[in-house]
Protein backbone atom coordinates (compact mmCIF):
# COMPACT_ATOMS: atom_id res chain seq x y z
CA UNK A 1 0.00 0.00 0.00
CA UNK A 2 1.32 3.69 -0.99
CA UNK A 3 1.98 6.15 1.80
CA UNK A 4 1.10 9.69 0.96
CA UNK A 5 2.91 12.05 3.99
CA UNK A 6 1.96 15.91 3.65
CA UNK A 7 2.52 18.81 5.79
CA UNK A 8 -0.38 21.35 6.72
CA UNK A 9 0.37 25.22 7.25
CA UNK A 10 -0.52 26.45 10.63
CA UNK A 11 -3.81 28.42 10.86
CA UNK A 12 -3.23 31.67 10.38
CA UNK A 13 -5.79 33.41 13.39
CA UNK A 14 -5.66 36.97 11.39
CA UNK A 15 -7.86 34.87 8.73
CA UNK A 16 -11.81 34.72 9.51
CA UNK A 17 -12.89 31.00 9.10
CA UNK A 18 -14.87 31.87 5.44
CA UNK A 19 -11.63 32.71 4.37
CA UNK A 20 -9.75 29.56 4.99
CA UNK A 21 -7.62 28.02 1.91
CA UNK A 22 -4.44 25.74 1.99
CA UNK A 23 -1.34 26.74 -0.34
CA UNK A 24 1.07 24.18 -2.43
CA UNK A 25 1.99 21.16 0.70
CA UNK A 26 5.51 19.63 0.41
CA UNK A 27 4.61 15.71 0.68
CA UNK A 28 6.34 12.63 -0.23
CA UNK A 29 5.02 9.38 -1.56
CA UNK A 30 6.42 6.04 -0.43
CA UNK A 31 5.82 2.50 -2.30
CA UNK A 32 4.22 -0.32 -0.22
CA UNK A 33 8.31 -1.22 1.42
CA UNK A 34 8.87 2.48 2.09
CA UNK A 35 11.06 3.43 -0.88
CA UNK A 36 10.71 7.22 -1.95
CA UNK A 37 8.77 6.99 -5.09
CA UNK A 38 8.17 11.04 -5.71
CA UNK A 39 8.04 14.41 -3.73
CA UNK A 40 7.37 18.05 -4.41
CA UNK A 41 4.96 20.29 -3.31
CA UNK A 42 1.25 20.62 -4.86
CA UNK A 43 -2.49 21.86 -3.99
CA UNK A 44 -4.68 19.36 -1.79
CA UNK A 45 -6.49 18.64 -5.64
CA UNK A 46 -3.43 17.54 -7.21
CA UNK A 47 -1.92 15.24 -4.84
CA UNK A 48 -0.81 12.64 -5.69
CA UNK A 49 -3.49 9.34 -4.56
CA UNK A 50 -2.51 6.85 -2.09
CA UNK A 51 -3.94 3.80 0.24
CA UNK A 52 -2.81 5.93 3.10
CA UNK A 53 -2.43 9.40 3.54
CA UNK A 54 -0.61 11.00 6.74
CA UNK A 55 -1.15 14.67 7.38
CA UNK A 56 1.40 16.15 10.07
CA UNK A 57 -0.70 18.86 11.34
CA UNK A 58 1.37 22.30 12.18
CA UNK A 59 2.63 22.27 15.85
CA UNK A 60 1.17 25.71 16.64
CA UNK A 61 -2.52 24.02 15.73
CA UNK A 62 -2.08 21.49 18.63
CA UNK A 63 -1.50 20.92 21.80
CA UNK A 64 -0.39 17.72 23.41
CA UNK A 65 -0.79 18.22 27.45
CA UNK A 66 -1.84 14.76 30.20
CA UNK A 67 -4.35 14.87 31.57
CA UNK A 68 -6.22 12.12 34.04
CA UNK A 69 -8.94 10.42 33.02
CA UNK A 70 -12.06 8.11 34.37
CA UNK A 71 -11.92 4.54 32.56
CA UNK A 72 -15.09 5.44 30.01
CA UNK A 73 -15.14 5.11 26.23
CA UNK A 74 -17.15 5.77 23.57
CA UNK A 75 -19.62 8.99 24.04
CA UNK A 76 -19.00 9.45 27.66
CA UNK A 77 -15.08 10.03 27.15
CA UNK A 78 -15.99 12.27 24.31
CA UNK A 79 -18.97 14.22 26.66
CA UNK A 80 -16.09 14.84 29.56
CA UNK A 81 -12.98 15.56 27.72
CA UNK A 82 -13.77 19.54 27.70
CA UNK A 83 -14.44 19.60 31.33
CA UNK A 84 -11.16 18.23 32.07
CA UNK A 85 -8.99 20.39 30.16
CA UNK A 86 -11.09 23.57 30.71
CA UNK A 87 -8.88 24.53 33.17
CA UNK A 88 -5.19 24.30 31.04
CA UNK A 89 -6.41 26.02 27.71
CA UNK A 90 -7.21 29.35 26.96
CA UNK A 91 -9.54 28.66 24.23
CA UNK A 92 -13.48 27.39 25.16
CA UNK A 93 -12.86 24.08 25.38
CA UNK A 94 -16.23 23.39 23.74
CA UNK A 95 -14.88 24.73 20.76
CA UNK A 96 -11.89 22.26 20.46
CA UNK A 97 -11.74 18.16 19.02
CA UNK A 98 -9.67 16.87 21.85
CA UNK A 99 -8.00 13.81 20.49
CA UNK A 100 -6.82 10.44 22.93
CA UNK A 101 -3.44 9.14 22.77
CA UNK A 102 -3.97 5.08 22.20
CA UNK A 103 -1.13 4.44 24.22
CA UNK A 104 -2.22 2.68 27.54
CA UNK A 105 -2.95 5.26 30.37
CA UNK A 106 0.01 5.27 33.52
CA UNK A 107 -1.62 5.71 36.63
CA UNK A 108 -4.33 6.95 34.89
CA UNK A 109 -3.10 10.00 32.83
CA UNK A 110 -3.22 9.88 29.15
CA UNK A 111 -1.65 11.76 26.71
CA UNK A 112 -4.67 14.69 25.03
CA UNK A 113 -3.94 16.53 21.58
CA UNK A 114 -5.78 19.77 21.15
CA UNK A 115 -7.19 21.46 18.25
CA UNK A 116 -9.59 24.04 16.95
CA UNK A 117 -12.78 22.08 16.09
CA UNK A 118 -12.92 24.22 12.92
CA UNK A 119 -9.75 24.26 11.62
CA UNK A 120 -9.86 20.16 11.81
CA UNK A 121 -13.09 20.08 9.56
CA UNK A 122 -11.83 22.43 7.17
CA UNK A 123 -8.96 19.74 6.56
CA UNK A 124 -10.87 16.84 6.75
CA UNK A 125 -13.46 18.21 4.50
CA UNK A 126 -10.15 19.56 1.89
CA UNK A 127 -8.91 16.25 1.62
CA UNK A 128 -11.89 13.84 1.74
CA UNK A 129 -13.32 16.36 -1.08
CA UNK A 130 -9.79 16.27 -3.18
CA UNK A 131 -10.42 11.93 -2.66
CA UNK A 132 -8.54 10.67 -0.38
CA UNK A 133 -10.15 8.15 1.50
CA UNK A 134 -7.56 6.99 4.59
CA UNK A 135 -6.57 9.94 6.04
CA UNK A 136 -4.60 10.38 9.11
CA UNK A 137 -3.76 13.49 11.14
CA UNK A 138 -0.41 13.19 12.90
CA UNK A 139 0.95 15.76 15.50
CA UNK A 140 3.71 17.20 13.72
CA UNK A 141 6.00 17.15 17.17
CA UNK A 142 5.57 13.30 17.21
CA UNK A 143 8.35 13.37 13.95
CA UNK A 144 11.10 15.10 16.25
CA UNK A 145 13.75 13.47 17.24
CA UNK A 146 12.83 13.36 21.19
CA UNK A 147 15.06 12.31 23.32
CA UNK A 148 14.69 10.77 27.07
CA UNK A 149 11.12 11.56 27.88
CA UNK A 150 11.21 11.03 31.88
CA UNK A 151 7.70 12.08 31.69
CA UNK A 152 6.76 8.70 30.52
CA UNK A 153 6.48 7.76 34.00
CA UNK A 154 3.55 9.86 34.57
CA UNK A 155 5.04 12.37 36.78
CA UNK A 156 4.36 15.90 35.48
CA UNK A 157 7.00 16.67 33.25
CA UNK A 158 8.10 20.23 35.56
CA UNK A 159 10.40 21.07 37.89
CA UNK A 160 11.96 17.90 39.76
CA UNK A 161 11.55 17.83 43.65
CA UNK A 162 14.40 17.59 46.22
CA UNK A 163 13.30 14.59 48.47
CA UNK A 164 12.52 15.58 52.04
CA UNK A 165 15.51 14.11 53.62
CA UNK A 166 18.32 15.22 51.30
CA UNK A 167 17.08 18.98 51.61
CA UNK A 168 16.77 18.73 55.74
CA UNK A 169 20.77 16.69 56.15
CA UNK A 170 21.83 19.58 54.06
CA UNK A 171 20.09 22.37 56.54
CA UNK A 172 21.69 20.88 59.82
CA UNK A 173 24.70 20.82 58.13
CA UNK A 174 24.87 24.37 57.13
CA UNK A 175 23.39 24.85 60.34
CA UNK A 176 26.11 23.20 62.41
CA UNK A 177 28.93 24.79 60.70
CA UNK A 178 27.03 28.21 60.90
CA UNK A 179 26.51 27.74 64.39
CA UNK A 180 30.21 26.85 65.19
CA UNK A 181 31.78 29.43 62.73
CA UNK A 182 29.66 32.07 64.63
CA UNK A 183 29.99 30.53 68.25
CA UNK A 184 33.64 31.09 67.68
CA UNK A 185 33.88 34.05 66.18
CA UNK A 186 31.11 36.18 68.53
CA UNK A 187 29.86 34.21 71.53
CA UNK A 188 28.60 37.39 73.34
CA UNK A 189 25.57 37.37 70.33
CA UNK A 190 23.91 34.17 70.02
CA UNK A 191 20.88 35.27 68.59
CA UNK A 192 22.62 36.86 65.35
CA UNK A 193 23.79 33.76 64.81
CA UNK A 194 21.24 31.54 64.96
CA UNK A 195 19.27 33.92 62.58
CA UNK A 196 22.32 33.61 60.32
CA UNK A 197 22.84 30.07 60.53
CA UNK A 198 19.37 29.94 59.47
CA UNK A 199 19.67 32.39 56.48
CA UNK A 200 22.47 30.38 55.34
CA UNK A 201 20.19 26.82 55.86
CA UNK A 202 17.55 28.06 53.38
CA UNK A 203 20.02 29.51 50.99
CA UNK A 204 21.47 26.41 50.83
CA UNK A 205 18.35 24.36 50.56
CA UNK A 206 17.23 26.48 47.85
CA UNK A 207 20.69 25.94 45.50
CA UNK A 208 19.84 22.29 46.24
CA UNK A 209 16.72 21.77 44.80
CA UNK A 210 17.45 23.96 41.88
CA UNK A 211 20.81 21.86 41.22
CA UNK A 212 18.52 18.71 41.45
CA UNK A 213 15.65 20.42 38.95
CA UNK A 214 17.98 20.54 36.33
CA UNK A 215 19.12 17.00 36.74
CA UNK A 216 15.78 15.75 36.55
CA UNK A 217 13.96 18.26 34.04
CA UNK A 218 13.08 16.75 30.82
CA UNK A 219 15.32 17.41 28.10
CA UNK A 220 13.26 19.86 24.95
CA UNK A 221 13.63 19.70 21.17
CA UNK A 222 12.90 22.59 19.21
CA UNK A 223 12.77 22.93 15.48
CA UNK A 224 12.74 25.54 13.14
CA UNK A 225 10.13 25.34 10.52
CA UNK A 226 10.88 28.06 8.73
CA UNK A 227 9.34 32.01 8.22
CA UNK A 228 6.06 32.53 8.80
CA UNK A 229 4.61 34.02 5.71
CA UNK A 230 1.15 36.33 6.58
CA UNK A 231 -1.80 35.14 4.39
CA UNK A 232 -4.20 37.66 5.67
CA UNK A 233 -4.24 40.66 2.68
CA UNK A 234 -4.20 43.25 5.57
CA UNK A 235 -1.22 41.97 6.56
CA UNK A 236 0.66 41.54 3.69
CA UNK A 237 -0.40 44.59 2.56
CA UNK A 238 1.12 46.43 5.27
CA UNK A 239 4.14 44.70 5.14
CA UNK A 240 3.83 45.45 1.32
CA UNK A 241 5.02 49.30 2.77
CA UNK A 242 6.78 48.52 5.49
CA UNK A 243 11.05 49.74 5.15
CA UNK A 244 12.62 46.28 4.46
CA UNK A 245 15.47 47.72 7.03
CA UNK A 246 12.42 47.23 9.41
CA UNK A 247 10.85 43.85 9.04
CA UNK A 248 11.73 41.57 11.17
CA UNK A 249 10.38 37.90 10.27
CA UNK A 250 8.58 35.61 12.57
CA UNK A 251 9.96 31.89 12.78
CA UNK A 252 7.66 29.35 12.98
CA UNK A 253 8.73 27.06 15.78
CA UNK A 254 8.23 23.56 17.31
CA UNK A 255 8.82 22.51 20.46
CA UNK A 256 8.80 18.99 22.24
CA UNK A 257 9.52 17.64 25.95
CA UNK A 258 9.46 14.11 25.75
CA UNK A 259 6.06 13.37 24.35
CA UNK A 260 4.72 16.76 25.10
CA UNK A 261 4.65 19.61 22.62
CA UNK A 262 3.28 22.64 21.22
CA UNK A 263 4.40 25.32 18.37
CA UNK A 264 4.67 29.19 18.63
CA UNK A 265 5.40 31.85 15.99
CA UNK A 266 8.58 33.89 17.45
CA UNK A 267 10.54 37.25 15.51
CA UNK A 268 13.73 36.17 14.51
CA UNK A 269 15.56 38.79 17.01
CA UNK A 270 13.98 37.07 19.60
CA UNK A 271 14.83 33.66 19.00
CA UNK A 272 17.41 33.08 21.16
CA UNK A 273 15.26 34.49 24.36
CA UNK A 274 12.47 32.37 23.47
CA UNK A 275 14.51 29.09 23.57
CA UNK A 276 16.64 30.09 26.30
CA UNK A 277 12.87 31.48 28.35
CA UNK A 278 11.34 27.72 27.15
CA UNK A 279 14.22 25.51 28.21
CA UNK A 280 14.50 26.78 31.34
CA UNK A 281 17.72 25.35 32.20
CA UNK A 282 17.02 21.83 30.46
CA UNK A 283 19.05 20.38 27.99
CA UNK A 284 17.94 22.43 24.89
CA UNK A 285 18.38 20.15 20.95
CA UNK A 286 17.77 22.10 18.11
CA UNK A 287 17.43 21.50 14.28
CA UNK A 288 16.26 23.08 11.48
CA UNK A 289 13.98 21.98 8.98
CA UNK A 290 15.56 21.09 5.58
CA UNK A 291 15.65 19.74 2.49
CA UNK A 292 11.84 20.70 1.84
CA UNK A 293 10.18 19.93 -1.46
CA UNK A 294 9.36 22.55 -3.29
CA UNK A 295 11.20 24.99 -1.61
CA UNK A 296 14.71 26.15 -3.21
CA UNK A 297 17.82 24.96 -1.61
CA UNK A 298 19.15 28.60 -1.00
CA UNK A 299 16.56 29.82 0.94
CA UNK A 300 16.15 26.44 2.79
CA UNK A 301 20.19 26.45 4.14
CA UNK A 302 20.93 30.00 5.03
CA UNK A 303 21.60 31.45 7.93
CA UNK A 304 20.25 34.68 8.00
CA UNK A 305 20.86 36.78 10.64
CA UNK A 306 18.05 40.04 11.67
CA UNK A 307 19.30 42.81 14.11
CA UNK A 308 18.38 42.43 17.60
CA UNK A 309 16.34 45.21 19.36
CA UNK A 310 20.17 47.11 19.91
CA UNK A 311 21.21 46.94 16.69
CA UNK A 312 23.38 44.06 17.07
CA UNK A 313 23.49 41.17 14.50
CA UNK A 314 22.35 37.97 16.67
CA UNK A 315 23.01 34.63 15.23
CA UNK A 316 19.92 32.41 14.32
CA UNK A 317 20.77 28.45 14.85
CA UNK A 318 24.46 28.80 14.32
CA UNK A 319 24.18 25.19 16.91
CA UNK A 320 21.11 23.89 15.01
CA UNK A 321 21.04 20.27 13.33
CA UNK A 322 19.65 19.66 10.50
CA UNK A 323 16.17 17.71 9.77
CA UNK A 324 15.74 16.74 6.65
CA UNK A 325 12.03 16.76 5.71
CA UNK A 326 11.83 13.15 4.64
CA UNK A 327 13.18 12.08 7.92
CA UNK A 328 10.10 13.84 10.09
CA UNK A 329 7.95 12.19 7.84
CA UNK A 330 9.15 8.73 8.07
CA UNK A 331 9.41 9.55 12.20
CA UNK A 332 5.73 10.89 12.03
CA UNK A 333 4.33 7.75 10.14
CA UNK A 334 5.30 5.71 12.89
CA UNK A 335 3.08 7.22 15.47
CA UNK A 336 0.10 5.90 16.19
CA UNK A 337 -1.97 9.18 17.85
CA UNK A 338 -4.11 9.93 15.39
CA UNK A 339 -5.86 13.13 15.59
CA UNK A 340 -9.12 11.93 13.43
CA UNK A 341 -11.31 10.53 16.40
CA UNK A 342 -14.84 11.00 17.56
CA UNK A 343 -16.41 12.85 14.51
CA UNK A 344 -13.85 13.14 12.49
CA UNK A 345 -13.19 9.51 12.61
CA UNK A 346 -12.48 7.52 8.97
CA UNK A 347 -14.80 5.53 7.51
CA UNK A 348 -14.20 4.43 4.22
CA UNK A 349 -17.39 2.47 3.35
CA UNK A 350 -19.12 5.72 3.66
CA UNK A 351 -19.11 7.65 0.15
CA UNK A 352 -17.86 10.94 0.07
CA UNK A 353 -18.33 14.42 -1.57
CA UNK A 354 -15.39 13.40 -4.67
CA UNK A 355 -17.36 9.60 -4.59
CA UNK A 356 -20.38 11.29 -5.77
CA UNK A 357 -18.85 13.45 -8.00
CA UNK A 358 -17.13 10.93 -9.80
CA UNK A 359 -19.81 8.52 -10.23
CA UNK A 360 -22.33 11.06 -11.22
CA UNK A 361 -22.23 10.69 -14.63
CA UNK A 362 -22.24 6.94 -14.52
CA UNK A 363 -25.56 6.68 -12.33
CA UNK A 364 -27.38 9.44 -14.26
CA UNK A 365 -26.32 7.35 -17.65
CA UNK A 366 -27.64 3.98 -15.89
CA UNK A 367 -30.97 5.57 -14.22
CA UNK A 368 -31.57 7.43 -17.69
CA UNK A 369 -30.89 3.60 -19.69
CA UNK A 370 -33.25 2.40 -17.34
CA UNK A 371 -36.04 5.05 -17.97
CA UNK A 372 -35.54 4.60 -21.49
CA UNK A 373 -35.59 0.97 -21.15
CA UNK A 374 -39.33 1.14 -19.18
CA UNK A 375 -40.75 3.43 -21.50
CA UNK A 376 -40.17 1.83 -24.59
CA UNK A 377 -41.30 -1.51 -23.19
CA UNK A 378 -44.49 0.28 -22.05
CA UNK A 379 -44.70 1.42 -25.68
CA UNK A 380 -44.07 -2.12 -27.01
CA UNK A 381 -46.73 -3.28 -24.97
CA UNK A 382 -49.37 -0.89 -25.39
CA UNK A 383 -48.94 -1.45 -28.94
CA UNK A 384 -49.14 -5.29 -29.29
CA UNK A 385 -51.97 -5.07 -26.78
CA UNK A 386 -53.74 -2.51 -29.75
CA UNK A 387 -53.13 -5.02 -32.27
CA UNK A 388 -54.53 -8.02 -30.22
CA UNK A 389 -57.79 -6.18 -29.69
CA UNK A 390 -58.03 -5.58 -33.65
CA UNK A 391 -57.42 -8.74 -34.52
CA UNK A 392 -60.08 -9.79 -31.87
CA UNK A 393 -62.43 -7.65 -33.23
CA UNK A 394 -62.13 -8.96 -36.83
CA UNK A 395 -62.39 -12.28 -35.26
CA UNK A 396 -65.37 -11.34 -33.50
CA UNK A 397 -67.19 -9.43 -36.53
CA UNK A 398 -65.97 -12.35 -39.14
CA UNK A 399 -67.61 -14.60 -36.55
CA UNK A 400 -71.36 -12.93 -36.39
CA UNK A 401 -71.11 -12.16 -40.01
CA UNK A 402 -71.18 -15.65 -41.39
CA UNK A 403 -72.76 -16.82 -38.20
CA UNK A 404 -75.14 -13.37 -36.72
CA UNK A 405 -76.84 -15.90 -34.31
CA UNK A 406 -74.35 -16.50 -32.15
CA UNK A 407 -75.19 -14.55 -29.10
CA UNK A 408 -72.38 -14.67 -26.89
CA UNK A 409 -68.89 -14.47 -27.72
CA UNK A 410 -65.73 -16.06 -26.10
CA UNK A 411 -63.50 -17.35 -28.46
CA UNK A 412 -64.30 -16.33 -31.98
CA UNK A 413 -61.25 -18.92 -33.31
CA UNK A 414 -62.69 -21.84 -31.73
CA UNK A 415 -66.60 -20.87 -32.06
CA UNK A 416 -66.00 -20.49 -35.51
CA UNK A 417 -64.75 -23.81 -36.17
CA UNK A 418 -67.27 -25.58 -33.81
CA UNK A 419 -69.66 -23.85 -36.14
CA UNK A 420 -68.04 -24.65 -38.99
CA UNK A 421 -68.34 -28.50 -37.91
CA UNK A 422 -71.76 -28.36 -37.64
CA UNK A 423 -71.88 -26.92 -40.82
CA UNK A 424 -70.50 -30.00 -42.26
CA UNK A 425 -72.25 -32.42 -40.12
CA UNK A 426 -75.62 -30.89 -41.51
CA UNK A 427 -73.96 -31.12 -45.14
CA UNK A 428 -73.35 -34.57 -44.51
CA UNK A 429 -69.25 -34.20 -44.56
CA UNK A 430 -66.89 -35.18 -42.17
CA UNK A 431 -65.07 -33.18 -40.54
CA UNK A 432 -61.09 -33.07 -40.49
CA UNK A 433 -61.11 -33.98 -36.55
CA UNK A 434 -63.34 -37.01 -36.80
CA UNK A 435 -62.32 -40.32 -35.79
CA UNK A 436 -63.45 -41.40 -39.45
CA UNK A 437 -61.62 -38.70 -41.36
CA UNK A 438 -58.21 -38.90 -38.97
CA UNK A 439 -58.31 -43.19 -39.28
CA UNK A 440 -58.56 -42.52 -42.85
CA UNK A 441 -55.78 -39.80 -43.37
CA UNK A 442 -53.60 -42.35 -41.12
CA UNK A 443 -54.70 -45.64 -43.42
CA UNK A 444 -52.70 -43.47 -46.36
CA UNK A 445 -49.96 -42.23 -44.52
CA UNK A 446 -48.65 -45.49 -43.80
CA UNK A 447 -46.83 -46.30 -46.33
CA UNK A 448 -44.28 -49.47 -46.22
CA UNK A 449 -45.61 -49.92 -42.46
CA UNK A 450 -48.15 -53.00 -42.16
CA UNK A 451 -51.54 -52.39 -41.10
CA UNK A 452 -51.26 -55.23 -39.10
CA UNK A 453 -48.45 -53.54 -37.10
CA UNK A 454 -50.94 -51.62 -35.24
CA UNK A 455 -51.85 -52.87 -31.63
CA UNK A 456 -54.58 -49.95 -30.64
CA UNK A 457 -56.56 -46.68 -31.66
CA UNK A 458 -57.38 -44.50 -28.56
CA UNK A 459 -59.87 -41.59 -29.72
CA UNK A 460 -60.44 -39.02 -27.23
CA UNK A 461 -61.00 -35.14 -27.22
CA UNK A 462 -60.24 -34.88 -31.22
CA UNK A 463 -56.74 -36.57 -30.85
CA UNK A 464 -55.81 -40.23 -32.23
CA UNK A 465 -53.59 -42.36 -30.16
CA UNK A 466 -52.22 -45.03 -32.34
CA UNK A 467 -50.14 -47.55 -30.77
CA UNK A 468 -48.13 -50.23 -32.98
CA UNK A 469 -47.01 -54.02 -31.92
CA UNK A 470 -43.90 -53.81 -29.80
CA UNK A 471 -40.50 -54.59 -32.22
CA UNK A 472 -42.46 -52.50 -35.21
CA UNK A 473 -39.87 -50.11 -36.62
CA UNK A 474 -41.89 -47.05 -38.06
CA UNK A 475 -39.78 -45.12 -40.91
CA UNK A 476 -38.85 -42.08 -40.82
CA UNK A 477 -41.06 -40.77 -43.58
CA UNK A 478 -44.25 -41.56 -41.23
CA UNK A 479 -44.68 -38.01 -39.52
CA UNK A 480 -44.23 -36.22 -43.30
CA UNK A 481 -46.68 -38.23 -44.71
CA UNK A 482 -49.10 -37.48 -42.30
CA UNK A 483 -48.36 -33.86 -43.02
CA UNK A 484 -49.40 -34.49 -46.53
CA UNK A 485 -52.27 -35.83 -45.48
CA UNK A 486 -53.45 -32.61 -43.24
CA UNK A 487 -52.15 -34.31 -39.69
CA UNK A 488 -49.99 -33.55 -37.01
CA UNK A 489 -48.23 -36.21 -35.12
CA UNK A 490 -45.44 -36.98 -32.12
CA UNK A 491 -44.25 -40.01 -31.01
CA UNK A 492 -43.47 -40.50 -27.37
CA UNK A 493 -42.53 -43.84 -25.55
CA UNK A 494 -43.70 -46.38 -28.97
CA UNK A 495 -47.30 -43.83 -29.25
CA UNK A 496 -48.66 -41.79 -31.93
CA UNK A 497 -50.74 -38.65 -30.87
CA UNK A 498 -52.31 -37.45 -34.35
CA UNK A 499 -54.44 -34.41 -34.47
CA UNK A 500 -56.08 -32.46 -37.80
CA UNK A 501 -53.88 -29.71 -38.88
CA UNK A 502 -56.87 -27.66 -39.51
CA UNK A 503 -57.77 -28.08 -35.52
CA UNK A 504 -54.09 -27.58 -34.41
CA UNK A 505 -54.13 -24.30 -36.24
CA UNK A 506 -57.76 -23.58 -34.96
CA UNK A 507 -56.45 -24.52 -31.44
CA UNK A 508 -52.80 -22.48 -31.43
CA UNK A 509 -54.70 -19.39 -32.95
CA UNK A 510 -57.64 -19.28 -30.35
CA UNK A 511 -54.81 -19.44 -27.61
CA UNK A 512 -53.11 -16.66 -28.79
Amino acid sequence: MTTLIVQLPPRDPAVPAQEWSLPALPFVLLDKRGRTMRSGSASVALLPKAGLTVALVAARDTLLLRAKLPPVKGLKLRQILPNVIEDQIIQDAQTCHIAVDPEPAVNGVKLLAVIDRGWMRFMTEAFSGAGHRNVRMVPLTTGLPVADDAALSGVPSAVGVVPAEVAEGQVLETVEATVGGTASADVQRPGEAVRAARDAAEQAAKEASEHAALEHAVPVVAAILGAVVPTDPVLAGEASFTPAAAMVPRIELAIARGRLGEGMAVPANALDATLAAVSAGAPLTLYRLTAVPGVEPAMDSTRARWPDANGAAQPLSDQALPLPFETLARAALTSRFDLCQFEFASQGWRPGRHTWRMWRLPAMLAIASIVVTLIGINIQWLTLAHERDAIVNQQTETLLSAFPRTSVVLEPPSQMSRQLDQLRLAAGQLSPSDFLSMAAGVARSLGSVSSDSIASIAYKSRELTVTFKPGVRVDPGFASRLNGNGLNGKEASGKWTIKSANAAGTNSGAQK
